[in-house]
């Protein structure tokens, strides 16, 4: 199974609003096949392993299936992932979570059950969950993971006021964010960031085969006309709704499959989502630059405390320093 997980990181970036999943095949305790959900619209995990084990001259036929996700029972993109493992003969399933998508919810399960296959589940249930958080939240709250990426000066400041707008972050660090952007299927900001910073909110530094959703929260309609994200061609989003609590822009992304939010903006639209309970996990950057004219971020261990983030790990992107912080799930 850790093998599993392994092999569904491969799909991370390309396969939303799908989730992550990875599948080895058992045979005479030795793995016979592998595979991954590659990218969306190709084939599933379970279908892969299949493929893999006929095309090296191993018949799936006998084997045991090691599964990180549930497999589907219902057409989709593919067919159904419990017909594939009922044809290729396989005489048990072992997967590490169930899956809370209203056209699974235990009917994968059940199919194979019902085809004399059992199935065991919840090895390695936690390391999956992790991976597959974004879509999970999206299936259990209808609404996407809320992720937060700040960066901070020494002394807790976002902007220098005293020169134009520029990074204060090392290459390294600004490549991981990119990282992050791949990651997740849309980025938002709000209308001071846009003006201030022009930026263009893509994935550019790291290869990928997508890019997000770029959202902009502008209630007055202040955006600058010619902003480069209005302009080069990608997808942008210009909200001018007054989102009281967000909770209805939440449910409007959720319901274009948007599972993963990353929130780039400044301190007002940072502490807009903190105050509506919104932030599921939050990356502060913390930055050796000093800023001559700062803006305080008001960002702060005890303010993430308070709403329910709980600090989670630490990293070094590049020459920063990287706090993670968590809400508990």
């Amino acid at each position: 199974m850790e093998h599993a997980l392994l092999l569904a990181e491969r799909g991370r970036g390309k396969v939303s609003p799908n989730p992550l999943v990875g599948c080895v095949l058992v045979k005479n305790n030795t793995i016979i096949a592998e595979g991954w959900h590659d990218h969306l619209g190709g084939l599933h995990a379970e279908q892969m392993a299949i493929h893999d084990a006929e095309e090296n001259g191993h018949s799936p036929n006998g084997s045991v299936a090691y599964v990180t996700l549930e497999p589907c029972n219902h057409f989709g993109r593919t067919p159904p992932c419990t017909e594939a493992l009922m044809w290729a003969g396989v005489k048990e399933v072992v997967i590490a979570h169930h899956d809370p998508n209203p056209t699974v919810r235990g009917n994968g399960c059940r199919a194979l059950e019902e085809a004399g296959i059992p199935t065991r589940t919840g090895l390695m249930e936690a390391e999956a969950r992790e991976q597959m958080l974004a879509f999970l939240h999206w299936c259990e709250h209808r609404r996407p993971l809320v992720t937060v990426k700040l960066a901070l000066d020494a002394n807790g400041s976002v902007d220098d006021r005293s020169t134009d707008p520029q990074r204060f972050t090392s290459r390294g660090c600004l490549e991981k964010v990119h990282e992050l952007r791949r990651d997740c299927d849309a980025v938002l900001v709000g209308v001071n960031t846009v003006n201030r910073d022009n930026p263009q909110l893509n994935v550019r530094l790291i290869p990928s085969t997508r890019q997000p959703l770029r959202v902009v929260l502008d209630p007055n309609g202040r955006v600058n006309s010619s902003a480069q994200l209005i302009h080069d061609g990608g997808e942008t989003l210009l909200m001018q709704e007054n989102f009281t609590g967000l909770s209805s822009l939440m449910h409007q992304l959720a319901d274009q499959e948007i599972q993963r939010v990353l929130v780039e903006g400044g301190p007002t639209t940072v502490h807009r989502f903190i105050e509506a309970g919104l932030v599921d996990e939050l990356f502060l950057v913390h930055s050796d630059a000093v800023h001559a004219s700062p803006v305080p971020s008001g960002i702060t261990s005890d303010v993430l405390v308070s709403a329910g983030l709980d600090l989670a790990h630490e990293y070094v992107w590049g020459d920063e320093r990287v706090e993670h912080y968590l809400r508990s799930f």
